[in-house]
């Protein structure tokens, strides 16, 4: 190394590309969208887990409910 350095280089530092004023649409490279991609099908899965373990919630409490319900009446 050349001892210190006032000026940010970048070195040791995640570097992230700009787009060119000519490609204002750039989205990255494959990679990038491969990862966008994941990281979507990741958030459905987890949307699904998560309303799928609400309504059985909601389902046993409803059952509960219920059971109560016929308990006190009887």
């Amino acid at each position: 190394m050349s001892g210190t350095s006032t000026e940010n280089d970048g070195q040791g530092m995640i570097v992230n590309p700009k787009p060119a004023a000519d490609n204002q649409d750039w989205d990255g490279d494959d990679a990038d969208r491969a990862d966008r991609l994941r990281f979507e099908e990741e958030q459905a899965m987890i949307r699904e887990q998560s309303e799928a373990r609400a309504a059985k919630a909601a389902a046993e409490a409803a059952k509960r409910a219920a059971e109560a319900k016929r308990a006190a009446s009887a």
